[in-house]
């Protein structure tokens, strides 16, 4: 049976660990902010949207959408897929933002928080930066025997 080597990119050291939690803590902590505020229409929120050229009535919809996703992200059996569910949502509201022609600090931002959450994930799972980013995937020793 060969030895499976360890790659850099399968050993998650504690100080990565924590690292990867309390950044993944900070942005779902500002994400539930977000969506809560949104839900229950705090008066900034709706003149925000209606600025943004939405509809005042839509934003609890948001809201519902963004407390979803990052509840999904928050799952550890799904945070993959929170991840995507959320750089989505962040697109659409990088999106909202050139279209209002709002600048650029609007866009750094959800971008910013978009990068955040994907770097909290690698941390905890470095794995995912061979798969996604240098697209080296695991043998398959089903398919391999093919």
């Amino acid at each position: 049976m060969p030895s499976k080597s360890i790659s850099i990119f399968d050993r998650v050291s504690r100080q990565k660990l924590w690292a990867g939690a309390v950044i993944a803590g900070l942005v779902v902590v500002f994400l539930i902010f977000d969506g809560v505020t949104k839900v229950i229409q705090i008066e900034a929120v709706k003149e925000a949207s209606v600025q943004l050229g939405l509809s005042a009535s839509v934003t609890p919809a948001i809201g519902v959408v963004l407390l979803i996703c990052t509840a999904i992200y928050v799952i550890p059996a799904t945070r993959i897929f929170g991840a995507i569910l959320l750089t989505g949502y962040l697109g659409g509201a990088i999106a909202i933002h050139v279209r209002a022609e709002n600048g650029a600090f609007p866009v750094i931002f959800a971008a910013t928080f978009a990068v955040l959450l994907w770097i909290a994930l690698v941390l905890r799972e470095p794995r995912l930066l061979r798969l996604i980013l240098l697209r080296q995937w695991p043998a398959d020793p089903v398919r391999d025997a093919e």
